[in-house]
């Protein structure tokens, strides 16, 4: 059986000193309210019956571990079955213990009300009665009455082997049914542990679920991208404009060994991913010289903050597509990022022509990525919206304020 779904030791065996020393403080506190004599005697002797007693209820929580991983009824079965010679034993030795201070205890009870009990030569409990008048022709006492011995009662005839038996049981029942109530303690403790076991395993699959869809997301945007900027590449080489192609080519190289630099993922500081983007728009640049500006915004406090890998990277090269591809004139595209009430605000936008009016849909792979990999890394703590502004497009992302580490 997996060791994380097993029963902790130290809970287990604080269960069963915790199972003894409430015993122990029951049984000592029932006889100081009876009034047993020779509390001493008694204390130790109780003492060492608890602790053997505890040993054997290790014992028995040695035999029950075996079947941690069966059904509830089998355990069950094997807890009924196994604390009966369990508690047999320990009533043995608690008889065992006992044994040589009990009459002494008859004893001085039988003190306490002025009568004698002892036990005669063949081990009958006898009950002697004084004050009795003896027979005419007996010796006479001090005031001159008749004296007589006491008269004996027998109280208890000499115990025999059914006896001994009987006695034995009645003691073990006792201790039978405290060692079923520990035996259930323990398997709710085991059933706790695989319980926590088993959420732990959900917890670790649904990590690794998580894990892989971001990856697969990720790896999305990877390919998209490559395959627009080799179309522009594509563009300059025909168009014969080999040193602008070269140039994109040397951005290209620097931007992907910025990107694949990183865990495909994991997190990254703000100021990276706005860096990386930064590289983007410099493989852009090659292609609009004359048209595409660049604003970055990002205060110190911010720039370390976590956010996913190339989560903008969609979001830039949107602007670049419908923005700056779009249009004749020069076009800015902006990142700026923000706190606003304890979320971290970023915006992409533009002031390019916007959303062409026949684009009936999103922006197809790249926003809608966007959005799949903010509910996988996020749930509902992170939202995006996106659409028309006054002078352009823009998008804005709500997160969590992720910090380093």
């Amino acid at each position: 059986m997996n060791r994380d779904t097993r029963a902790p030791v130290k809970v287990v065996v604080l269960s069963i000193v915790g199972l003894w020393v409430a015993y122990f403080l029951l049984i000592t506190a029932r006889g100081a309210v009876v009034g047993l004599e020779l509390q001493d005697e008694l204390l130790w002797r109780r003492a060492l019956v608890c602790v053997a007693g505890g040993g054997i209820t290790v014992l028995l929580w040695m035999l029950l571990r075996l079947f941690d991983a069966r059904s509830l009824a089998m355990k069950v079965g094997i807890a009924i079955i196994a604390a009966v010679p369990a508690s047999l034993a320990i009533a043995q030795i608690n008889t065992m213990i006992f044994a040589p201070i009990e009459d002494q205890v008859r004893a001085k009870i039988g003190e306490q009300r002025g009568l004698t009990i002892r036990r005669d030569e063949s081990g009958n409990l006898l009950l002697d009665i004084p004050g009795q008048t003896a027979p005419e022709g007996t010796e006479q006492g001090g005031d001159g009455s008749p004296e007589a011995p006491p008269a004996s009662i027998v109280i208890e005839p000499a115990p025999t082997a059914a006896d001994y038996w009987r006695r034995l049981t009645d003691l073990a029942l006792s201790r039978y049914f405290l060692l079923l109530a520990w035996a259930a303690l323990y398997i709710a403790i085991v059933a706790g542990a695989r319980a926590r076991a088993a959420e732990r395993r959900g917890e670790r699959f649904r990590s690794a679920a998580k894990a892989a869809e971001l990856r697969s997301l990720r790896y999305q945007v990877n390919p998209h991208f490559l395959f627009n900027t080799l179309n522009s590449l594509s563009s300059l080489v025909m168009t014969g404009k080999g040193d602008r192609a070269e140039e994109m080519i040397q951005s290209l190289s620097r931007f992907y060994r910025h990107s694949l630099a990183d865990d495909s993922t994991g997190d990254v500081s703000l100021e990276d991913e706005i860096d990386l983007q930064e590289h983007y728009l410099e493989i852009e640049s090659v292609r609009f010289p004359d048209r595409l500006r660049v604003h970055v915004d990002l205060p110190d406090e911010l720039a370390q903050l976590k956010v996913p890998g190339m989560i903008l990277q969609p979001l830039v090269e949107n602007s670049v597509k419908y923005g700056v591809s779009a249009s004749a004139r020069p076009v800015t595209i902006s990142i700026v990022a923000r706190e606003e009430y304890g979320r971290l605000v970023i915006r992409v936008s533009d002031n390019g022509p916007g959303m062409p009016t026949t684009h009936t849909g999103g922006f197809g792979i790249g926003l809608a990525n966007v959005r799949d990999r903010l509910e996988a890394r996020f749930g509902q703590e992170a939202t995006i919206t996106s659409g028309q502004s006054l002078d352009g497009y823009e998008t804005e992302l709500r997160l969590p304020m992720v910090k380093h580490g």
